[in-house]
């Protein structure tokens, strides 16, 4: 376990696009937080579409912000802007005729 600050933690840092994703497993110093990792891992210089300014993060699925501090084993994700509202997309295809739907 990660105990002293010289201790090193593994770690994933993950970026999906529709059709492939980049991941990379990294070896960091305890206290490493998400934004330190991402710029460690080097996917922002292979995805310039990244806005690292305002880009979403989170571990494991679940939203959390560039400071959090990384534990052993945490998979940061870094999450692409929304293209439609999942309620609105849902709504339009609720009022399309059943059949049209198949």
């Amino acid at each position: 376990m990660a105990d002293t600050p010289g201790d090193l933690i593994e770690i994933e840092v993950v970026y999906a696009l529709p059709h492939s994703q980049t991941v990379v497993t990294l070896r960091v110093p305890a206290g490493t937080s998400i934004q330190e990792a991402i710029a460690r891992s080097g996917i922002a210089a292979q995805h310039p579409e990244i806005d690292r300014a305002s880009m979403l993060t989170g571990i494991c699925g679940r939203r959390a912000p560039p400071s959090t501090v990384l534990s052993e084993h945490d998979r940061v994700e870094i999450y692409r802007p929304l293209i439609a509202d999942p309620k609105l997309a849902r709504g339009q295809r609720a009022r399309r005729p059943a059949k049209a739907r198949r």
